[in-house]
């Protein structure tokens, strides 16, 4: 997930009303929103199936379940609900680790950890672990985004090349890249970089026409006659550009069972209490919850009416849905940030899109499974290889240094980790680091899990008095004290006797200052100015001139 780049313009009067009289009054722009969202959603379940080693199907059952079953339940009015990028690497891993080399095995001991992790999502949800995504330090998170975007980039770029690369690891597959491109099978990589280009290219026309349209859509319209063009659906040889011949068959089209029965899978759970699966339940529930929290969030700053998503009661939807899928051999979903922002970029109104979403994918896979098989593997692939692109874009590395040196070497030190373990082990190195920097900078062991708040109320203003040390790691606290202000209402935040403030409170502070204001109160930071800053950003590390000298 990553952060939009802008929030939405001002509500455009009253909310829509939710429910049945949701469905009712807005069905018309919801219907069509979904429509146009199904259209992005189709192949990137698909390629997100294939990535992670799941039938190519089970991707679509996944955001089916998210539309017809989790849109009655969920907390959040405008997201969508399907398969994410940002778990492939989970995935994968489960199939292959369980299997030991049985494919099929794996997955079906795979599918029962997406089940076991989806009953630990609704634990999460009842004990009000939607604040999760505020505890995490805003550099870890995104490295983990950002390695989950090198590793993903990694292993499709050979898929989009044509080619089976003999590495398994990221960082074998990243060496790998030249020998791959050099050895690209001409048809299929034809396929591949244009569909790549398109990818990068399209977002860039600017008529209203082409905003209207989605660049995988396009991707496709291309893709698919290219595929027909080479002659993908026979075995054959096929040259291309001079190259000399070089085979192309079925195998780089999207496989599609003889009979839609056979792709429902049950779970194996002989092997559930083992420690590789209890790892793999772990991650599952924690990166898929975070990633459906922060997307949530995110979204809320999109919706022009500012309603707010339950967060919890979000997080049990996420966790049922999840629970059904794996019982019928889908893969994890979340709250998915690009088909949610294309949501109400597309005039989403309620829930309802995310069902029509899922209705327009269910029809799409009864009723059209030989237009699915003529999709080349490589368009897919060129698809997410751009996704990867966006989320480890160099972009990110020059946000990050622009806070400040330290949050880099956290961004950077979870991403290097990320590549060389798992995701768990990269954002524990994260949070390792920058806890290091805190130290160094002259934080007491005492003040990493606690600080002293004291709030009060003068006429029509609350002050709340923040002392000691202000962190990530002790920012739930804080958030505690800030929630029993009403949003309408003035809030001061008095730092004056804080002698440390981190980059990851500065942020939230800054995110409920815009929420307060959409809700007709206000945030006021105010005591920061005896406080030095790593850099220039105004969410740096602050420290108080007379405690400790600057590090990093």
């Amino acid at each position: 997930m990553t952060e939009p780049a802008s929030s939405a313009a001002p509500a455009p009067g009253e909310p829509p009303a939710d429910g049945v009289a949701g469905l009712l009054r807005s069905w018309k722009a919801d219907a069509l929103s979904g429509f146009l969202v199904f259209l992005i959603a189709l192949p990137l379940c698909l390629g997100i199936s294939i990535a992670s080693g799941f039938p190519p199907f089970a991707g679509v059952m996944t955001a089916v379940i998210g539309g017809l079953v989790v849109t009655l339940m969920m907390g959040s009015p405008a997201t969508i609900k399907g398969p994410a990028a940002g778990l492939i690497v989970i995935a994968v891993g489960a199939v292959e680790e369980l299997g030991r080399g049985d494919a099929a095995r794996g997955y079906r001991l795979a599918i029962a950890v997406v089940v076991a992790s989806g009953l630990l999502q609704i634990v999460f949800g009842l004990m009000r672990a939607g604040r999760l995504g505020d505890f995490f330090p805003a550099a870890a998170v995104h490295g983990m985004l950002a390695a989950i975007g090198v590793i993903i980039a990694a292993k499709q770029v050979h898929v989009a090349l044509g080619v089976k690369p003999q590495a398994r690891d990221p960082l074998g597959l990243l060496v790998e890249i030249p020998r791959s491109v050099i050895h690209a099978n001409a048809p299929v990589a034809t396929i591949g970089l244009v569909s790549l280009a398109i990818m990068f290219v399209w977002p860039h026309f600017k008529t209203a026409w082409a905003k209207r349209i989605p660049a995988q859509l396009v991707v496709l319209a291309v893709a698919v006659p290219l595929g027909l063009y080479f002659g993908l659906d026979s075995s054959h040889d096929e040259r291309v550009l001079g190259f000399h011949e070089q085979h192309v068959g079925p195998e780089f089209l999207v496989k599609v069972p003889e009979q839609l029965s056979s792709i429902v899978t049950f779970p194996d759970f002989s092997e559930l209490l083992s420690a590789t699966s209890l790892k793999y339940v772990m991650m599952f529930a924690l990166v898929g919850s975070l990633e459906s929290i922060l997307s949530s969030k995110a979204i809320d700053s999109l919706d022009p009416w500012r309603r707010k998503s339950k967060l919890d009661k979000d997080l049990i939807a996420v966790g049922v849905g999840n629970t059904l899928a794996g019982l019928v051999g889908g893969l994890p979903m979340i709250s998915e940030i690009v088909r949610s922002s294309a949501n109400l970029q597309n005039g989403g109104r309620t829930r309802w899109a995310n069902f029509f979403h899922g209705a327009f994918l269910l029809g799409c896979v009864a009723l059209m499974p030989g237009v699915v098989h003529r999709i080349p593997l490589a368009a897919l692939a060129a698809m997410l290889v751009f996704t990867g692109y966006r989320l480890a874009a160099p972009k990110e590395f020059v946000s990050m240094y622009r806070v400040g040196r330290d949050q880099l070497t956290i961004f950077v030190a979870t991403i290097l980790a990320t590549l060389a373990t798992d995701l768990l082990v990269g954002v524990a190195v994260g949070v390792g680091v920058k806890l290091v920097f805190h130290l160094a900078r002259g934080v007491k062991l005492a003040h990493v899990a606690r600080s002293s708040h004291e709030l009060s109320k003068d006429g029509d203003r609350w002050t709340l008095k923040v002392r000691n040390a202000a962190l990530f790691t002790n920012y739930l606290s804080l958030r505690s004290h800030l929630e029993r202000v009403p949003v309408t209402e003035r809030l001061v935040v008095d730092l004056r006797e804080t002698y440390f403030v981190d980059h990851t409170v500065l942020a939230h502070l800054e995110a409920l200052r815009a929420e307060r204001a959409s809700g007709g109160g206000a945030l006021e930071i105010r005591g920061l100015d005896a406080h030095r800053a790593a850099s220039p950003h105004p969410h740096a590390v602050r420290v108080r001139a007379a405690a400790t000298s600057e590090v990093g």
